[in-house]
């Protein structure tokens, strides 16, 4: 399960259509050298996002995760 808390590097490694998601959701800095160690939550916070936007992120990534197996 991917949660907030996880580097982005961390999920994409995991889940690497993650990247689609996250950059409809204004998330272009998947590819930036921050990813790697910058957590979900610290990138969308970045972004302007706030907690619900960041839990949507987080649900949609985790459905479509699951969807995948």
């Amino acid at each position: 399960m991917i949660n907030k808390t996880m580097s982005i590097g961390e999920i994409i490694q995991i889940f690497p259509d993650s990247v689609e998601i996250m950059m409809s959701h204004g998330l272009h800095c998947v590819g930036c050298h921050v990813a790697s160690w910058e957590s979900l939550e610290e990138g969308c916070r970045g972004h302007g996002m706030n907690d619900d936007m960041i839990d949507n992120l987080v649900k949609e990534i985790n459905n479509k995760y699951e969807a995948s197996k």
